[in-house]
Parts: structure tokens; C-alpha cells; sequence
């Protein structure tokens, strides 16, 4: 049984491990996270826990029942009701059902706790895995953008007992995305659950 569990400050080791021994295998799909990325690691994760104390964002751990951390699923540019979701699901969890279940747990909690009214996600046309993850938890295709030069489709679920809504993707932030966030930067899906984000 998988547990999805808010970022703290003592999940700072098990992540960096996670990013550690998943580097090679996330790169394989989207762009390299940079060495900056681990030597600094400490301070961004400090970054991210003041942004989900601000409520711009929030930050999940994928544990397993031993207690393993294999994925991330964040939510974040909370704005106006919505966020964008993205996820990351390690090399030894990919394939077996982890992306779809911890999407699903946050996509409850972001109705139920977070007070959402529906989230946003992207996954590349040459990711069939990710597309196949949002599909199964009630992600519809709102239309078509890029990330990084690769094209990709753009998704919105709404969330139960919220106000239904339509959101537009302003292009700034699906250029800004591309460019600031590289493929995987708020964890989106590109391996069993990546989807576009990085943080």
C-alpha cells in the first residue's frame, strides 16, 4: 500500500537520495537537473517548504509500505482555485500502478484539504505512460502546446464538488515553463509519471 505523504523538512535526506539514484533514469526522458541542483539541494528544499507554507504550492512524498520514498507528486502555481499538477515516479516503482495511485490520493487531497477546484497537467506526445496515468484519473485533453521544443497536450480535471470551470494556459507560462522549468520540473510524467515540471 502506497502513502502519500505533505513535504516536510525530514523527508530532505530520502529525497535527495531518491533524485540520487534516479538521476540517470530521469534523464533519460527529460533534461538533467544539473549538478547545482544536488550540491544546493539542502537550501531548495528549504525553498519549496516555504512556498507550501505560503500555500503556492504543495509538495507530496511517495512512500511504499516499508516506507521507501519512489515519487513525488507536487502541486503547484496554486492560483484562482487551480494548480498544475506533476509527478516523478522512481526506476524500481515504474510500471507498477505508483504514478496512477499517488495521482489519485492528491487529486483528493487537492478537493478535500486544498480546497481546489481543479488542477491542469502536460505530458508529451511521446510519452504514452504519462497520458495513459491522466487518463486513468479523470484528466481530459484541453489542447496542444510544447515543452521544450517537444510537442505535448495540454489536461485539466475538475474536482469533485468544486464549481466547473474552464482554464486558459496563458502562453507566458507555457514559454516560461519550457524555458525555466525543463520537462520534469514540477514532476510531471515522462516515466510511468513525470509530467512537466521540476522543482
Amino acid at each position: 500500500m502506497l502513502t502519500v505523504q505533505r513535504l516536510r523538512a525530514d523527508h530532505a535526506d530520502a529525497l535527495l537520495a531518491f533524485e540520487r539514484e534516479n538521476r540517470a533514469y530521469f534523464a533519460r526522458s527529460v533534461p538533467d537537473r544539473g549538478d547545482a541542483y544536488f550540491s544546493r539541494f539542502a537550501d531548495r528544499h528549504r525553498a519549496l517548504l516555504a512556498e507550501q507554507e505560503e500555500g503556492l504550492c504543495h509538495f507530496h512524498v511517495v512512500l511504499t509500505e516499508q516506507g521507501d520514498l519512489v515519487g513525488r507528486v507536487n502541486l503547484v502555481d496554486v492560483a484562482a482555485g487551480f494548480a498544475e499538477l506533476g509527478y516523478r515516479v522512481g526506476e524500481r516503482a515504474a510500471g507498477k500502478g505508483v504514478a496512477t495511485a499517488a495521482v489519485e490520493q492528491v487529486c483528493h487531497l487537492a478537493a478535500d484539504d486544498y480546497r481546489l477546484a481543479g488542477l491542469t497537467a502536460l505530458a508529451t506526445l511521446d510519452n504514452p505512460a504519462s497520458q495513459a496515468v491522466l487518463a486513468r484519473t479523470g484528466f481530459t485533453v484541453t489542447g496542444e502546446t510544447s515543452i521544450g521544443g517537444r510537442p505535448a497536450l495540454l489536461y485539466q480535471r475538475q474536482l469533485a464538488g468544486r464549481p466547473a470551470r474552464s482554464v486558459v494556459v496563458p502562453e507566458r507560462v507555457v514559454a516560461g515553463r519550457a524555458q525555466d522549468r525543463p520537462a520534469d520540473d514540477v514532476d510531471h510524467a515522462e516515466h510511468d509519471g513525470e509530467v512537466a515540471q521540476q522543482r
